[in-house]
């Protein structure tokens, strides 16, 4: 390892510390708390007395300035906590990454101030694929950023949906940056580097694993202000990206299916453990997720009814009116249970809006 005895400012440490360990390493955020990054780069590089040998092998695999040479020459950035663009969010988390790798152009603390996480199962239904590009969509078009995780099923669609808004959108990957996965969006992916931003905390080179998608999956929940849940059965990934952003005191929302479908049943349990708010379009997230006061969802209302704005004795009257056949006065007291005084005041209140018209046997109901 070319760089173990050299001193390596904060960027270098971390970068180099990145390539050693794994997300969320707990030796390696002991040392640095205790040591800060220089020095617990300087602990494992050194390895005095084979306190690190788990390391040992990549660090003498480990040549940093070619990292960095190859990551410049892919266009592919390093951001550290206090750069300009670092998203703040990632502060909040109680192992949070060394640093961030990431392909595209945009401002990530600029646009994550702004945004949503959309997730859900890759086993994905048509209802869920169809609510999560449709709300990714309407998020898009109201200047929201959508955060995924790249995958097949509800990711994909939310990323669809987004661009098809002419929005930003960032996929977070659970490999490097240059190993796009899954394959069958590595055209999709390539667009979201071009227009928005593919990140990832592991160095290029790393292969997309188990544990590391686990990892990823907490940057999705504490990048954005909060995170909704299109579709999820029980055992979703997507369902401890909720966990984490419930952890971290961020928005959580799910939308609701089926009670039949197993693809629904990690959401719905969301909801009625009261983790996630029920949401069923982009107004209602961004409500939510959006500045308060500013992005209030409309009111959901029925159709009104004809009769619904009048008063309680015209209305009466009204509802005991036939539609078919006539009625006398005194018929309509009986029915009503009013006077005949309040049934012929009604009728008159009724004639005069068109709700009520005399017949030759009495009244009816007009139209």
């Amino acid at each position: 390892m070319k760089t173990a005895k050299t001193q390596p400012d904060d960027r270098a440490a971390r970068v180099a510390l990145c390539k050693v360990g794994e997300p969320m390493d707990p030796t390696i955020a002991t040392l640095v708390q205790e040591r800060g990054t220089v020095g617990a780069w300087r602990a494992i590089a050194t390895n005095a007395d084979g306190a690190y040998d788990r390391f040992a092998a990549r660090v003498s695999d480990l040549d940093l300035a070619r990292v960095l040479h190859a990551a410049d020459r892919l266009g592919i950035r390093v951001l550290v906590p206090g750069d300009p663009g670092w998203p703040r969010g990632l502060d909040d988390l109680e192992l949070a990454p060394l640093c961030l790798w990431v392909r595209g152009c945009v401002d990530l603390a600029a646009v994550l101030a702004r945004s949503v996480s959309v997730v859900g199962a890759r086993l994905a239904t048509a209802y869920g694929e169809s609510v999560a590009g449709e709300i990714a969509h309407d998020l898009a078009v109201r200047r929201f950023a959508v955060v995924s995780g790249g995958a097949y099923g509800i990711d994909t669609a939310a990323h669809r949906g987004a661009l098809a808004g002419d929005g930003v959108t960032i996929a977070a990957m659970a490999g490097g940056v240059d190993r796009l996965y899954p394959a069958g969006n590595h055209d999709l992916l390539e667009e979201i580097a071009r227009t928005g931003a593919v990140v990832s905390e592991c160095p290029p080179g790393a292969s997309p694993q188990r544990h590391r998608f686990l990892a990823r999956n907490r940057l999705i929940a504490a990048m954005t202000p909060g995170t909704v849940v299109v579709e999820a059965g029980i055992r979703s990934g997507s369902l401890n990206t909720a966990r984490n952003a419930e952890r971290l005191h961020r928005v959580v929302a799910a939308v609701p299916g089926p009670v039949t479908s197993t693809a629904s049943v990690g959401t719905n349990e969301l909801i009625r453990q009261g983790i996630a708010s029920l949401v069923t379009d982009a107004a209602e997230c961004a409500e939510l997720f959006g500045e308060l006061g500013a992005d209030l969802a409309p009111r959901v209302e029925g159709a009104p009814a004809v009769g619904d704005d009048l008063p309680e004795v015209p209305r009466r009257v009204l509802e005991a009116l036939p539609v078919r056949r006539s009625s006398t006065v005194d018929q309509l007291t009986r029915s009503a249970g009013l006077s005949v005084g309040d049934v012929l005041g009604g009728l008159g209140a009724l004639e005069m809006r068109g709700l009520a018209a005399r017949s030759p046997d009495g009244w009816r109901r007009a139209g």
